[in-house]
């Protein structure tokens, strides 16, 4: 294959750019979608069955609809959801794609009343809000509504309303349904679907299926850059797409998208979008940074083609610096800080590999079986040039190189090998794939067997060294300690309990899977009164791995101090019980004249706190 070959443009190709983070504040707003896919007819739009919509269109099918309100943060799919709904009852496609921002079409013996987007509503909004109240009272039998709006502006829109009837308890429900993540009421005729609790982690499989099995690949079946030959490269648009085909790849990338949900940070689809649009057409040396089929043979003739890495695409590292900070996703996964961090192991390999005995077989497996992205060329000249007395810039050149290939090797270390390369030394969050497996996937299938004593024992040796201020070692119980009266002191030795982890007269500390928020939760129970609530934490990654390098020695501070107001937070909830459980255990009408202060003067050779020392104070 020859590189002066011409490359015709795919439709498909120049249409899958149009989702990527090209420059532009309209690109991926569904409307303009749509007028892309309208001027080129012969593309098929990317779709995929998105959660809940069947039963949307249930409901407006149904002979009682409810109304629907639909909110999320921008990118979550509101107006794609309102279209989808309008189709499925056979609305007009043309009248929907009409200017007006409220649009109307027969359901049963119901109107159902459209508003695509609250925010652009103006002398109009007051009215259609009015009808809304009615409807979803039961007032306004003729009508059912669909309305999408982010839920600030939607409050917001509601407070301001002027009806005749006060709408203040309608206002509240929907404020409660949004904070208790609640879908319906008892109270109307209303569901709310928050599309911000959509677990991305979830949608990605769907939305990269539609991407890799769409039709128009096809288009590049007559590529003359869609093969390999003998001293050339494919094109690397093909070569991104099989990559992403590897299961390997899509399951470290999902458990990448379930730890940032776990950790709080919703991935909304539009970034799933541009994610994978990102990935297969990303390119350091392309106009936006993004790949079209007529630079192809440029790339490939200048011998660039491993700029356009998967592996550094997934994470933005084509973009500028400016632009990756401010996309969400990119942004998002930049936390793990993928590439920046490793282990000795894997810099040993990626540097001496080749020559060293001890770790060729590793290279060879890991880094000399891929020419395209790994072992290049390009890689291998720097690398001897390193070896053997590089220039400055040659070195920082072959650093800038490990990088990648930390990256790549994050995403291709074989699922047999990831313990024994310590897969996520080289991410910021070294117990992340512990806190997914052994945690939160064994509370979900409820195999909390898997759930070692190891993992329990590790977060109860961190919680102690935080509440006390000592290296103290204790792993079977827990240890409440304050400075006397200021319980969130650095150091405290005034001992106040210890907390079994075990079962004993009540107390026990276990790991739970929190009914509301789905994500694991560390219980402790200082009483077998069912009447004394149980304390409870949220255990999110970073509070684990937190907790995790504390038990190990370690005060990460890149996050330890908000992590560490958090651990101290617990610690007073957990005195508070301890105080209730004290007063209850009080003998009615005795009298007390004396108090035992119990100091924490020492720990044994092996860091463990056994017996404080007891001082009899009388008051």
């Amino acid at each position: 294959m020859n590189s002066s070959h011409s490359c015709k443009a795919s439709n498909w190709i120049r249409f899958l750019r149009q989702y990527g983070p090209i420059p532009r504040n309209d690109n991926m707003y569904d409307e303009a979608i749509q007028r892309v896919l309208k001027r080129h007819k012969e593309i098929s739009a990317i779709r995929f069955e998105p959660a809940h919509l069947k039963e949307l269109v249930d409901n407006f099918k149904s002979n009682d609809p409810y109304s629907v309100i639909l909110t999320g943060t921008a990118g979550d799919g509101k107006t794609f959801y309102c279209r989808e709904i309008w189709q499925a009852l056979l609305g007009s496609l043309d009248q929907w794609d009409s200017s007006k921002k409220v649009q109307y079409a027969s359901v049963g013996d119901k109107t159902l009343v459209v508003i695509k987007d609250l925010s652009e509503l103006t002398d109009e909004k007051n009215d259609c809000l009015k009808k809304m109240v009615d409807a979803i009272t039961g007032n306004n039998q003729n009508e059912v509504y669909l309305i999408a709006a982010n839920d600030g502006q939607l409050m917001e829109a509601l407070a301001s309303v002027n009806s005749d009837i006060d709408i203040t308890p309608i206002r509240k429900e929907i404020e409660n349904l949004l904070v208790l993540d609640k879908r319906e009421t008892q109270k109307f005729k209303l569901f709310l679907y928050n599309l911000s609790r959509l677990n991305a982690a979830h949608i990605f499989p769907k939305v990269l299926e539609a991407i890799l099995e769409h039709p128009g690949w096809n288009e590049c079946s007559q590529c003359p850059f869609q093969e390999s030959s003998e001293g050339s490269l494919r094109c690397p648009i093909i070569e991104n797409k099989k990559r992403l085909e590897d299961k390997l790849f899509q399951n470290r990338l999902i458990d990448l998208l379930e730890l940032c949900e776990l950790n709080g940070l919703h991935v909304p689809i539009r970034q799933l979008l541009i994610l994978l649009a990102n990935a297969v057409l990303g390119h350091s040396d392309a106009k936006d940074k993004l790949m079209t089929c007529e630079e192809v043979p440029r790339i490939l003739k200048e011998k660039k083609a491993s700029l356009a890495s998967v592996y550094s695409n997934i994470l933005g590292e084509n973009l500028s610096a400016r632009r990756r900070e401010s996309t969400t996703i990119f942004e998002v996964l930049g936390r793990f800080g993928i590439g920046n961090e490793s282990s000795n192991r894997i810099d040993n390999m990626l540097i001496f590999g080749e020559d060293d005995p001890e770790l060729s077989n590793d290279y060879k497996a890991l880094v000399g079986i891929d020419p395209y992205y790994g072992a290049n060329a390009s890689y291998r000249n720097l690398q001897k040039a390193y070896l053997e007395g590089a220039t400055p810039e040659e070195q920082q050149q072959f650093l800038d190189l490990l990088k990648i290939q930390r990256q790549r090797l994050f995403f291709t270390i074989p699922e047999e090998q990831q313990k024994e390369m310590h897969l996520w030394q080289l991410t910021v969050f070294h117990y992340a794939g512990e806190f997914l497996n052994n945690i939160y996937q064994a509370l979900k299938e409820k195999k909390t067997e898997r759930i070692s004593n190891v993992v329990v024992a590790k977060i109860v040796r961190g919680m102690n060294r935080i509440f006390t201020g000592l290296l103290v070692n204790n792993k079977d119980e827990l240890i409440l300690a304050t400075s006397g009266s200021f319980s969130q002191a650095k150091i405290c030795r005034v001992f106040e309990e210890f907390i079994s982890v075990q079962k004993k007269r009540g107390e026990y500390i276990t790991l739970e899977l929190d009914s509301d928020s789905n994500k694991p939760t560390l219980v402790v129970s200082l009483s077998a009164n069912t009447n004394m609530q149980k304390a409870k934490m949220l255990l999110n990654l970073t509070r684990y791995e937190y907790l995790c390098r504390v038990a190990e020695g370690a005060l990460p501070n890149s996050f330890s101090r908000e992590c560490y107001e958090d651990i101290l937070a617990f610690k007073t909830r957990l005195l508070r019980q301890l105080f209730a459980r004290r007063q209850e255990e009080r003998e009615e009408g005795e009298s007390e004249n004396y108090m035992v202060l119990r100091l924490i003067t020492e720990l044994d050779s092996n860091g463990m706190l056994h017996n404080p020392y007891s001082l009899e104070v009388n008051i």
